[in-house]
């Protein structure tokens, strides 16, 4: 199976004015903006040991939150983690600087398929480097869905989230969607047969229509919360991204709950 939609990138990106007030501190540091889960616990405190840089580490789990801190000016911000779709927004806005890429010598070993990809948003790779790549799919607990739907679920489809017999039997064990509407729209205009990134209004008000139906069915719309949810049990499905799906199998498998937690890219 392959995702319905481009790979979802995540991209270091400098900013203009954060760049400038570091160039004038006497204080060495570096100021960063990311989501709150993409950093290993040690990496910031490694990263000081090592530079003698000392990480000013702010987090989110919003895109909108974030664009719009951005958007706003004078954020403070040196490096900041944004998804692809973002950039051509930030980079119109004038909120980022071009990367200096004689301080970054690992750029040539980056995987070029997925620079070429970036460029649908960043031509010439100028504002951003890639970081992190991922899906978004179905995160779901298994033996719940089955008790509810049988083992002919349609665990591999969007089907079971949008069709309505299924989210309503599903509703009383719990589903959750991101907090994203720049992924869940389009997963709806594609589940629609419609163009993913449509400029057709009309086909606007279909997914609408469609998300409005199956809004009643839907215990919450949140990117972070699912994660501990879907791992203790909360919620049997979700529509969420890869990595947070994954992270909420380790943190089940860790706790040995008897959550069988599984992640599917939907044909």
């Amino acid at each position: 199976m392959k995702s319905t939609r481009p790979i979802p990138l995540v991209l270091a990106a400098l900013l203009n004015v954060a760049v400038a007030q570091a160039a004038e501190s006497s204080a060495p540091s570096v100021h960063i903006y990311n989501w709150y889960d993409y950093i290993a616990p040690n990496t910031t405190k490694e990263f000081q040991q090592a530079s003698g840089i000392a990480p000013v580490y702010d987090v989110f789990d919003n895109s909108d939150v974030m664009q719009s801190k951005l958007m706003a000016g004078r954020s403070g911000y040196d490096v900041v983690f944004a998804s692809g779709d973002l950039l051509p927004n930030l980079i119109k806005a004038g909120v980022l600087a071009e990367l200096d890429r004689s301080q970054l010598p690992n750029l040539p070993h980056l995987d070029p398929q997925i620079l070429a990809k970036l460029q649908n948003n960043d031509p010439g790779n100028r504002f951003a480097a890639p970081y992190l790549w991922g899906t978004t799919g179905l995160g779901y607990d298994v033996d719940k869905v089955k008790a509810r739907l049988g083992d002919a679920a349609p665990l591999n489809s969007w089907d079971l989230i949008f069709k309505e017999e299924n989210i309503a039997k599903l509703a009383d064990c719990g589903v959750a969607m991101l907090d994203a509407p720049n992924e869940i729209i389009p997963i709806a205009l594609h589940y629609l047969g419609l163009p993913y990134n449509s400029k057709n209004p009309e086909d606007y008000r279909k997914a609408e229509a469609l998300l409005l139906k199956i809004r009643p069915h839907i215990a919450y719309f949140d990117s972070s919360r699912f994660i501990s949810d879907l791992a203790n049990g909360n919620v049997c499905v979700v529509l969420g991204w890869s990595g947070g799906v994954f992270d909420a199998r380790l943190a089940a498998d860790n706790a040995n709950n008897g959550r069988d937690i599984r992640y599917a890219i939907p044909r």
